[in-house]
């Protein structure tokens, strides 16, 4: 038994009455380490992190799987516990065994996404403050979506990459350009419930077919904001998009808006891993700014 588990699994023993009898590391866990946990009647997924805000970082993933379980329009892990011994945070969430994907299941993922998008509140944001990875990312509330992008996703992105010399102080756009040319290209929306982080590496396709959402980052704002994410990093297939934008349009900005949503994950991938990724930052901010 590896050592982040010899205080954990004993704890999961007592509080699901299930006897675990097997756990192996997976892959999966760039932020955390991540288990394969077998008990005598079921699997599970077990992820661990020592850092001092893991706990809370763990609340917030069960906050996010479950406020996306509520609207019933696409498939989340169901969260068993999320807990901290001997300064070991973990989550234990059901196990998802996956398949790879068919046209089929891109389809449905992407009319699935689309009806979740389609969930709405009053305000942009969320009912807490939650994680961008292992970064903090702020969620409070905005009528104007403009204003949101830019208070509590760009500008807090571009301060912590200049406090930490990823980029130069000229390089941040003025306040006001900014903010006008966001509400120019979003145009008249409603709040979204979104993923918040949709790259390929958080979903999943069940065996049966079902999508899965997993790793969210969750809160609402512009539906977009979600299919410029899942095209950052080679994007999801044609069957996913057709499928999706026959429920929910294109926009008019389409394209514009892809590069400008991109520039969030774009700072937040700086401000984790470094100056691989100033290049593509600085790039958007000299074509638009």
């Amino acid at each position: 038994m590896s050592e982040p588990l010899t205080c954990i699994l004993p704890y999961i023993t007592s509080c699901l009455g299930e006897k675990v009898v097997n756990a192996r590391p997976v892959s999966g866990g760039d932020i955390s380490s991540a288990y394969r946990v077998d008990t005598e009647t079921r699997q599970y997924f077990l992820k661990v992190n020592s850092a001092s805000f893991a706990l809370e970082m763990f609340y917030s993933e069960r906050e996010g799987l479950q406020a996306i379980g509520a609207t019933k329009t696409i498939a989340v892990p169901h969260v068993h516990l999320v807990d901290s011994i001997e300064g070991k945070a973990f989550l234990l969430m059901d196990l998802v065994e996956s398949k790879r994907p068919a046209s089929s299941d891109h389809q449905r993922l992407g009319s699935q996404l689309a009806r979740l998008h389609q969930c709405s509140q009053a305000d942009f944001g969320f009912s807490s403050d939650n994680f961008i990875g292992s970064l903090p990312q702020q969620n409070n509330p905005h009528a104007d979506w403009a204003e949101f992008y830019w208070f509590e996703r760009i500008l807090p992105q571009l301060q912590l990459a200049l406090r930490d010399g990823l980029i130069q102080r000229n390089m941040i756009p003025e306040e006001e350009r900014a903010i006008t040319l966001f509400r120019e290209i979003s145009g008249d929306i409603k709040p979204a419930l979104l993923h918040g982080d949709l790259w390929g590496g958080n979903y999943l396709i069940a065996t049966d077919g079902t999508p899965y959402l997993i790793d969210p980052a969750v809160y609402y704002g512009h539906s977009m904001v979600d299919i410029a994410m899942s095209r950052l990093f080679g994007g999801f297939g044609s069957e996913f998009y057709d499928a999706y934008h026959q429920i929910i349009p294109q926009p008019v900005h389409y394209d514009i808006q892809i590069d400008l949503y991109q520039l969030y994950y774009l700072l937040v991938h700086l401000n984790l891993f470094g100056s691989g990724y100033y290049s593509s930052v600085s790039s958007i901010l000299k074509r638009f700014f």
